[in-house]
């Protein structure tokens, strides 16, 4: 799934640009203040007076991109056509592909996968998506048949409406940025209001804001309550530094009685800053909870996560543990929620339509679960289908003839023929007619449970070739690399082909680690669990797959570190940079026969022993923090670079926030 088209989308992101005094005055800034809504009038008037063909292809772009991010997917098409005829490149090329999916136009979107690996370099790349499409056609043929029948609910408006829970008393909460939205202003995003708790009669179509001391003037949404409805959880974006964008974390609330007021709500605990911890899921007992998150130490993307309330701990939580490797994967597994022991959750990192796509599983024993289930068209479309619900279901065990109900409920989805941008729709689960006998008696023999891991060595493509600090535009397979496979006191050593592959039966309840090493590029390595993996008597043989990207050693030439941020006139490392130098740690330990420098770069404001001074400070608080990780302390140095080394071309007066912040930049290089 590509950064741009996941970014894309809305319900699911929660993901909330603080509020800018700066003024916009042209498109490419609001697009860049995430003031989207704002940004697509700009955006057109500034395309018809665009002259230079690179001109009108970056700004066919940024319109295709604001058009994904407000949901206006088939007029974003032209954009991103009209971006890539004039020469914007691959990344044009990615965004149509991943739209025309989206909009179930699947010829169309293979065509333009396939013509995207030409592009690249790389056919590797999006060998899964050409099979996801091919995949896709064949469920829509079989979805008449399949027992499900979908409906959009009465109680959708024009704008959002997402995420469905179940209120104990029958009701249905959902949120929405719907114009009875609490407070007066519109959410630049969007051009709606910030997102509130709504309540609704299920089958009414007029619904009321829940709770104005749940919902404030920012943004609120994915609530779960408790089975007595005495406490609910819910998501609210806040700031982790003054100035910064704001992340969402989860809140608590409670009362006394069910006609008392709700207590003044606080985060949860046990939630870092700086990462997004969203849709809470209760369990029926209270004793678990249930959410998705974007750790960095976690698989990959959003993953989910559950968490154990114990009394005993301090702050009343257990530390948050993420589910299985078979249900989480390096894409994104968000929505989570709970139907007796079954868990219904979105994903874009297993195989589906589209977008996101709603999965099942449920729990076989006390930590496994079984391998996730795609519900299938209609449930799922190319769009993003995810928060599905169960508010009925047929009685477990119950003898079932075709055509009775099995079980029925609510999603979402942004499909097309909505009302808005994110609707909600009912489902109904109905016991399908009965196949016809299969001709083939040929008996076969039952098969022996087995899971198997294909694994690939990879390096990036660049946008410039040998330029480590250009737009990463793929990866191919990295031919001649050894990699080393460890199980408990188990070793396993190999050397990949030109295809980069290698594959493993996997054993159960173990934990594995895999190591690439080739001369020439810094070694890697990555891990896969199959504990908490269960046995599924319908799909005995499970395939999972792993990636090892080796970076090339570039020595003496200088890489920057995202996401390294100083506040002003300090030099101490923020807590949000913790994690990508804990990464160059890690790199460091995996290959100890490097040196490195480390380097800082200040923008063009202040004067130059100042800069100097300051850009020589935040150096040496990189290098603390690597030698207090264990580093030792002769293989690393500390450069400050000031203003002397800009990255942006622009006079000082004139550069943009965007060309200082690309000028404020902590950087490494191989040295030795």
């Amino acid at each position: 799934m590509s950064p741009l088209r996941l970014s894309g989308l809305f319900a699911f992101l929660l993901f909330f640009a603080c509020t800018y005094t700066l003024k916009i005055k042209d498109g490419q800034t609001a697009h860049e203040r995430k003031q989207f809504a704002v940004a697509i009038p700009m955006l057109e008037k500034e395309f018809a007076k665009a002259k230079l063909r690179s001109e009108r292809g970056k700004i066919a772009f940024l319109l295709g991109d604001a058009l994904t991010r407000t949901g206006q997917d088939a007029r974003a098409i032209q954009w991103y056509q009209t971006a890539y005829d004039n020469n914007y490149g691959a990344d044009a090329l990615k965004a149509l592909a991943y739209t025309l999916k989206k909009l179930e136009r699947y010829p169309e979107a293979s065509e333009t996968f396939k013509n995207l690996g030409i592009e690249i370099g790389s056919p590797y790349e999006y060998r899964k998506e050409l099979t996801a499409c091919t995949v896709a056609q064949d469920w829509l043929k079989q979805a008449p048949a399949n027992g499900w029948t979908i409906d959009p609910a009465p109680f959708n408006s024009p704008q959002n409406d997402f995420s469905p829970a179940n209120y104990p008393d029958g009701r249905l909460l959902f949120s929405s940025d719907r114009a009875m939205s609490t407070g007066t202003k519109n959410y630049a995003w969007t051009g709606n209001r910030f997102m509130d708790l709504f309540i609704v009669e299920p089958n009414a179509a007029s619904a009321q804001i829940f709770d104005n001391q749940l919902n404030s003037i920012g943004n609120e949404g994915a609530a779960t309550f408790s089975a007595n409805g005495l406490e609910v959880f819910f998501v609210r974006a806040i700031g982790a530094y003054k100035g910064d964008d704001q992340y969402c974390k989860i809140y608590y609330s409670q009362k006394e009685t069910p006609d008392a007021g709700w207590s003044p709500p606080i985060p949860l605990p046990f939630q870092k800053e700086k990462i997004n911890y969203l849709h809470p899921a209760l369990s029926a007992d209270g004793r678990t909870l249930y959410f998705s998150c974007n750790d960095p130490e976690g698989w990959g993307g959003y993953d989910l996560y559950s968490v154990q309330r114990n009394l005993q701990a301090e702050n009343g939580w257990d530390e948050p543990k993420a589910l299985s490797r078979n249900l989480n994967t390096p894409g994104n597994e968000v929505f989570p929620t709970l139907d007796a022991d079954t868990l219904y959750f979105a994903s874009d990192g297993l195989p589906g339509m589209g977008g996101l796509d709603v999965f099942r599983s449920y729990r076989m024993d006390r930590n496994a679960w079984a391998p996730p289930y795609n519900l299938k068209s209609p449930v799922n479309s190319g769009a993003d289908d995810f928060g599905f619900i169960t508010t009925k279901r047929a009685p477990k065990n119950a003898a079932a003839n075709p055509g009775d109900l099995l079980r029925e409920g609510f999603f979402t989805s942004n499909r097309p023929g909505g009302r808005g941008g994110d609707d909600i729709y009912r489902y109904e689960q109905r016991v399908p007619p009965p196949k016809p006998p299969k001709t083939d008696t040929v008996p076969t023999s039952p098969q022996a449970y087995k899971m198997l891991l294909e694994g690939y060595v990879l390096e990036k493509i660049f946008a410039t070739t040998d330029d480590p600090n250009s737009k990463v535009l793929g990866r191919r397979p990295l031919a001649g690399a050894t990699v080393v496979i460890e199980a408990g006191n188990k070793k396993q050593t190999l050397t990949v082909k030109d295809d980069g592959f290698f594959s493993i039966t996997l054993a159960e309840n173990t934990d594995y680690s895999f190591g690439a090493s080739l001369n020439g590029y810094l070694a890697n390595s990555t891990k896969f669990s199959t504990k908490g993996i269960a046995k599924d008597p319908d799909n005995p043989v499970q395939t999972y797959e792993v990636e090892i990207v080796l970076d090339k050693i570039y020595r003496d030439k200088e890489i920057v570190l995202e996401n390294i941020y100083y506040d002003f006139d300090k030099w101490d490392i923020r807590p949000d940079a913790e994690p990508t130098l804990n990464r160059l740690a890690e790199v460091l330990r995996q290959n100890p026969g490097i040196r490195i420098q480390l380097g800082s770069h200040t923008d063009c404001r202040g004067n130059d022993n100042y800069n100097q001074t300051l850009s020589q400070r935040r150096a040496e608080s990189a290098v603390n923090y690597l030698i207090a990780k264990g580093i030792d302390p002769g293989r690393l140095s500390a450069m400050g670079y000031g203003e002397s080394q800009p990255a942006a071309d622009c006079a000082c007066a004139r550069c943009t926030e965007t060309e200082h912040q690309t000028n404020r930049r902590t950087t490494f290089k191989v040295v030795e």
